[in-house]
């Protein structure tokens, strides 16, 4: 399958403008669709502070909400256009606590998501909540790009955390797309003495055939964590590699 109908998370944080640019990126290389969508946090008084405002003045605050989000959106729309990229531009006013279905909703009918990593400095809640939706609620993949920017978008070095799983093999397939415009693509399996029953005799080199047959140039790399947490290990072999995108599977059931 290629990707023809992405779908970013715009908001009015810093980085915001970061993952409008991956996005644009990616859908420029893709000959894309572009939708971009920003949520509203619905105006409303905790039933435990046990105060009443009147309706008039939470509708106040709802219609200059909606302002600060046409204004923001209107600006992501021309930082797109300057880019040579088309971007629908979406807006739905819904309560904080359902920022993530509401985002997952429009997820579902799209190729991919592009969601951001919250900014530990921020305190980014909204973000947590439409990326955790993203994987758990959308039923299509996602990619988060970080805070601070992507490296390089369509990728050109690809990590394919690989640990056997249902999740890992669902993620190897939904990133096809993103890795067919690769230059190199490394399986790393971490800890494979640990995975027995999930991987074969030589580790990663089942799916290193697999995606050597769709054209990609593989490479299948061991690494023990001596420790370290599996997640530390996965970013440290992918800063040493020069990787732009990491492949893996997100949850499964605990």
């Amino acid at each position: 399958m290629s990707l023809k109908d992405l779908l970013v998370h715009i908001d009015d944080k810093p980085s915001s403008d970061k993952r409008l640019d991956a996005a644009v990126a990616l859908a420029l290389a893709c000959d894309a669709h572009l939708a971009g969508l920003m949520l509203v946090a619905e105006p409303y008084v905790p039933a435990a502070i046990g105060v009443s405002i009147p309706a008039e003045v939470l509708r106040e605050q709802r219609e200059a909400a909606v302002q600060r989000c046409d204004a923001v959106l209107a600006k992501a729309k021309a930082r797109a256009d300057q880019a040579g990229c088309r971007l629908e531009v979406r807006r739905e006013v819904v309560m904080v606590d359902d920022f993530g279905t509401a985002f997952a909703r429009q997820a579902r009918h799209a190729d991919l998501s592009i969601v951001g990593q919250a900014d530990p400095n921020e305190g980014d809640v909204d973000a947590e909540l439409v990326v955790e939706a993203s994987f758990l609620d959308s039923g299509r993949p996602a990619l988060v790009i970080p805070y601070i920017g992507a490296r390089q978008i369509p990728p050109k070095r690809v990590l394919i955390a690989w640990d056997g799983s249902r999740e890992a093999a669902r993620a190897v397939g939904d990133a096809m797309p993103l890795m067919r415009k690769a230059e190199s693509v490394l399986v790393l399996v971490v800890d494979p003495a640990k995975l027995k029953g999930r991987i074969g005799e030589q580790p990663g080199a089942d799916l290193g055939e697999h995606l050597a047959r769709h054209g990609l140039k593989v490479e299948v790399r061991t690494a023990a964590s001596g420790g370290q947490a599996v997640g530390d290990v996965i970013i440290g072999q992918a800063s040493d590699a020069g990787i732009d995108l990491v492949v893996m599977g997100a949850y499964g059931h605990s």
